[in-house]
């Protein structure tokens, strides 16, 4: 039950992440959009997860 916890956790703490980064940069026309592959990799690897999907998404371009 703690492990499940932990991971709910940090799925709604990434969940956050990408939302107020996603309201940040609004004007940069920048989006990372809210799925199970985004949030897994936020959830897993934090801030450095978000920079590296956004890295990927000028990668990309």
């Amino acid at each position: 039950m703690k492990i499940l916890t932990i991971i709910l956790k940090k799925i709604i703490f990434a969940f956050c992440i990408i939302y107020a980064f996603n309201l940040v940069v609004v004007g940069l026309e920048l989006f990372i959009p809210m799925n199970i592959a985004t949030l897994s990799v936020v959830s897993l690897l934090g801030i450095p997860g978000l920079l590296a999907l956004v890295g990927v998404y000028y990668c990309l371009l």
